[in-house]
This record gives C-alpha cells, structure tokens and sequence, in this order.
C-alpha cells in the first residue's frame, strides 16, 4: 500500500495537492514536517504528525523533522484567536533539545536509504540580515496572497501582529531551503497549515520554477468536544518526566468508546486486516480494543519495560488478587507513581523512626480516620491493613522497619480505601 493510500483507509487525508500519488510512486521522496519548540516536549497532539513522518518512512520514503529554531521566535497564528506570548530564547533552546531527543523513538534516523534526518530551520536565517530577507524573501508574496490565507483571514477582527503576519514568508522559505538543499518535495501538516504549506509551494513554483507538493491530516478531535492530547489533568506528554508511563496508559483506557475507531487508525501500526479483524473479534469490548492500543502505544513511546511496571501498578491498585508479594516487589519509582493515583499522606521521618501506634498514624499523623474510636472498629471488623498485613490490634505500632525503599507505607481501610504514607 502506498503512502496516500495508507492515509485513506486510516481517516487521516485531508487535502493533497494534484499529482501528489504519481509522484510518490515514481520515486523515493523526501518530505518533511516542522514543530516549533514552544512547549517544554511533544504532546501526544503532536503524535498526530509524528504518525505521519512515520508511515511516510515505513512507505520507503525519507521524512526530515525540521526543529523551529527560527519560526519558534516568531509564533504561528494558525488555530489562535490571540497573539502568542513570546518565549525567551533560552526557553525555546532548552524546549528544543528536549524535543528533539523524543524523535529518536519513533524513527530511523540511523541506517538505510530513506534513513530520516533532522535539522533546524534557523540555519536558514543565520548571517541574514532583515533588508535581505525583505528583498529575497518579503518579495515573493503579495499581501493580498498573504491575507487570503485562513490563519490570517481570522485573525483579521482581534489583530495580528506584522511578527506573526509574517509567519508564513518564514514557513514558505522554509520549504525553499529544503528543496534546494535536501531535495525535499512534500511538506505535510495538520489541515490548520494548509495555507502556511501552500504558501512554500507557491515559493519553490515563484522563485525555482520548480514543482512541490503538499499533504494534511484532519484535525483530531474528541468526541466530547474536548481538545485531543488533554485530559482533566491537563496536557499528555510523550516525556516521562511530564506524563507518567502510567498515567498516559490510563488516556488511552479512559479514552470515549465513540472515539475508538479514530485513534485505532491514526496511532496502530497494525495493518487495515489486522485493525478490522480486531474490532470484529472485539464488537462487543471496546475496553479490551483499548487494552491493545494503550499497550502498543505505551510499549512505543516509553519502552516494554515501562508498560510491565504500569501494569503492576494497575493491578496494584485496581486488581482483585494483588498481594503482599506485589507490593513488596514494586520499585520506587512504581511506587512513586501509585502516590500520585490515590490520597496521599506525608509524615515526618522521626514519627517513625522512633514508632508510631497505628491509631496515632492514621488519626493524628495523616488523618485517614477521624477519631481513635473509628480506628478501633476499623480494626474490629478485619478492615485496616498497612503493607497488605492486617492489623489485629489498636496499639500496633510502626517503626521504620516497615517502610518500603525506606519512604513508603501502603494503609488499606478495606477493599476500596487505600492510601499511601510517604515519610519525609
């Protein structure tokens, strides 16, 4: 299957220039998608066109990830009805090497033919000075060319600055560059950079007499009407640092049944035969379709150890059967993680050290329980356990011998009710 008709069957073309399938048949192409380092890392709303540069390559072509070094500076107004709040440069510097080091898990960028490359576009800009960039580049487009463009036509009523006006001169040349120095001949985006990637094949057409091609992926949205790549928390990252293993597996789970189909195809790489015997297997389970996705994009953008320590939390603190054993082989970091998903307590390391009577613990240290009395008849009805080991007496007392990697104790008040104490 080729490129284009790899994006069909996946829902995931929305517009192409002419002529764009004869050419990637013809040839191996190069095509390339930019990404401005405005964020600290790669959202998994950037995932959308990292799909893309990656079947493009699994196509047998070349993708170039463009680093916006330059453009970053500047700010697109495509999709914002405001003015962007420009970002320091040692902000998009430290932004940008983040990033950049997140590429090299989903493509090749090591051997063979169509190996992928990455650049930064402000080796396009350095050593020009602004009257060359006028004369050389301003020159190209009208404004009245410039203004017909939808990122600009709707920033027209609240205001545009001439900085982000003049986004898309930097895109086009972008483009340029690329041509004559790579030989790339295919930009590809989101729907919302059509207008920015047109203007760059307008720019090869104008100032090489040269043919360039254009491709874009709809806009991906949720069901709900809420924005793709956010949950209630806020963003999902594709750094471990900004979305735990754990929490961007539970994106996927918690994902809308409605949602589904779409992100099956826009993230799997299972083929088509593959994708629809599964959802025909799975009609009636949509969580066991979303099981096999969360793991094969967990495994993917974390790694396979990752996603056995996510499953060990989640039977941690979801499974029927996890017991003392479990608890006691999780790492800190997994650890860690837990505290993060149910009420947590920190207590001070020398109410521990020097013993604690598990009454004291959970009312006056942590506040589990309100009262002493709740304690005793939690301890009466079998109900209070600390590190899976029931508690059969109101005077046990804890000590730091029972701290997990030294910081951690896991209080249960019955099947729903756990909690975590942490010592600091």
């Amino acid at each position: 299957m080729n490129f284009i008709e790899e994006l069909r069957w996946r829902g995931m073309l929305h517009d192409a220039t002419p002529g764009i399938e004869d050419h990637l048949d013809s040839q191996v192409c190069t095509g390339y998608i930019g990404f401005d380092p405005t964020a600290p890392a790669l959202t998994i709303g950037n995932f959308v066109q990292i799909m893309l540069l990656s079947l493009f390559q699994r196509s047998g072509h070349r993708p170039i990830v463009l680093m916006g070094g330059a453009t970053g500076r500047v700010g697109d107004p495509s999709g914002k009805d405001q003015e962007r709040q420009l970002k320091s440069f040692e902000e998009l510097d430290a932004n940008l090497e983040r990033q950049r080091k997140n590429f090299y898990k989903f493509l090749n960028f090591e051997e063979g033919p169509n190996k992928a490359l990455m650049l930064n576009n402000i080796d396009f800009y350095t050593g020009m000075d602004v009257l060359t960039f006028l004369r050389d580049v301003g020159k190209t487009l009208t404004v009245n060319y410039m203004l017909s463009k939808e990122s600009v036509q709707k920033r027209l009523e609240s205001g545009i600055s001439f900085t982000e006006f003049s986004y898309q001169l930097l895109q086009a040349y972008d483009f340029q560059c690329l041509f004559q120095q790579q030989g790339c001949t295919v930009q590809m985006g989101g729907s919302d950079q059509w207008g920015n990637i047109t203007s760059g094949t307008e720019f090869i057409r104008r100032n090489l007499s040269e043919k360039a091609y254009a491709v874009t992926t709809p806009l991906l949205t949720k069901a709900d009407g809420t924005k793709f790549g956010k949950s209630e928390a806020g963003n999902i990252w594709l750094d471990p640092d900004l979305t735990s293993p754990y929490q961007f597996y539970q994106f996927w789970i918690n994902a809308d049944d409605r949602d589904l189909p779409r992100f099956m195809r826009y993230f799997t790489y299972k083929t088509r035969e593959e994708v629809e015997a599964l959802e025909a297997a799975h009609a009636g389970d949509p969580q066991a379709l979303k099981r096999i996705l969360a793991e094969e994009l967990t495994v993917r953008v974390h790694s396979e150890e990752a996603y056995q320590s996510v499953l060990r939390v989640t039977e941690l603190l979801f499974g029927r059967q996890a017991g003392k054993e479990a608890l006691l082989a999780m790492s800190a970091g997994e650890l860690d993680t837990v505290s993060q998903e149910i009420p947590c307590h920190a207590v001070p390391a020398g109410q521990i050290r020097s013993g604690i009577a598990v009454a004291d613990l959970l009312t006056d240290a942590t506040g589990i329980l309100a009262s002493k009395g709740d304690v005793r008849r939690a301890i009466q009805n079998n109900a209070i356990s600390v590190n899976k080991d029931k508690i059969d007496s109101h005077d046990h007392v804890i000590n730091s011998d029972a701290l997990l990697h030294g910081k951690y104790l896991m209080v249960e008040n019955g099947k729903k009710n756990k909690y975590l104490v942490v010592v600091e």
